[in-house]
């Protein structure tokens, strides 16, 4: 069964990445990625693949791990005997109360461990997400790999994330599947399933440009994403893709020379586009 439960991790990447392409893309990998996921959905057992096809239509987040002893969906503690079964890999454990085909994450993964994230913190905007600890403005990177690295360094350097190699890892094989570079001089590498708190996101600014894949990148913002979140993830996107479409704020955070001036900058800029 654990050979059926990595599909079924390959094939909600694969589907939420074609949920990012349908809302940034130009369409011009939709067939590749239809034909990847028809690829993989026959490798699924029928029983496996019914019950697939039964979450799929209430929510494309068919599959979850087990974060802190909970379902990081839904957020309802699993039961210690049922964690164990998870673990075995025996068989299909779903949720009791969402339903979904829980997992166990691997030990080494990337972990979201902030305390930022008080459920009654009064912060808003872009600041629910990112902090002047994530900017970087003098982005020093020659690759893809390279501006990753710098940023998911940065991350746990201040202790927003643990495991930042594992991370950096899960990003690259993330831009193994499709580019995250979208055109406009920005790019959004990102790993979701990032559990134990919220979306966390870094930016880093390269004045001379990176090449990614066929896009120069001048700017890099590099997201955590716990699963539960993923649909939100495609809304800040398009906030911040909405920002930076004004020349302006583009050349606003061009301009930036420090981790302090760049987040003003990031906070004005989006201060419309991302609640």
């Amino acid at each position: 069964m654990k050979s059926q439960l990595n599909n079924l991790r390959q094939l909600q990447e694969l589907v939420l990445t074609r949920d990012e392409h349908h809302q940034t893309g130009d369409g011009s990998h939709l067939d590749s990625l239809n034909d990847a996921i028809a690829e993989l959905q026959d490798k699924l057992e029928p029983q496996v693949a019914g019950l697939y096809s039964r979450l799929y239509k209430k929510s494309h987040i068919v599959i979850a791990a087990i974060s802190n002893g909970c379902c990081s969906v839904c957020g309802m503690q699993v039961p210690i005997a049922q964690t164990q079964q998870v673990r075995l890999a025996k068989h299909l454990v779903t949720c009791s109360s969402c339903g979904r085909i829980l997992f166990a994450s691997e030990a080494d993964a990337a972990h979201n461990v902030s305390d930022n994230y008080d459920r009654d913190d009064p912060k808003t905007g872009i600041s629910r997400f990112s902090a002047a600890e994530l900017m970087l403005a003098d982005l020093d990177a020659e690759t893809p790999e390279g501006a990753i690295t710098a940023l998911a360094k940065l991350m746990e350097e201040n202790k927003f994330i643990k495991n930042a190699d594992s991370l950096i890892t899960a990003a690259m094989n993330r831009e193994g599947v499709l580019s995250t570079a979208i055109g406009g001089s920005l790019a959004f590498p990102h790993v979701r399933g990032v559990e134990g708190g919220g979306l966390t996101l870094a930016m880093g600014v390269s004045k001379k440009g990176i090449d990614w894949g066929d896009e120069k990148v001048h700017v890099v913002f590099l997201s955590a994403i716990p699963v539960a979140v993923s649909a939100f993830y495609l809304r800040l996107m398009s906030g911040i893709i909405q920002s930076f479409s004004k020349k302006d704020n583009l050349d606003a955070v061009l301009s930036a020379t420090d981790a302090s001036s760049l987040w003003k900058t990031l906070v004005k800029a989006t201060r419309h586009t991302v609640k």
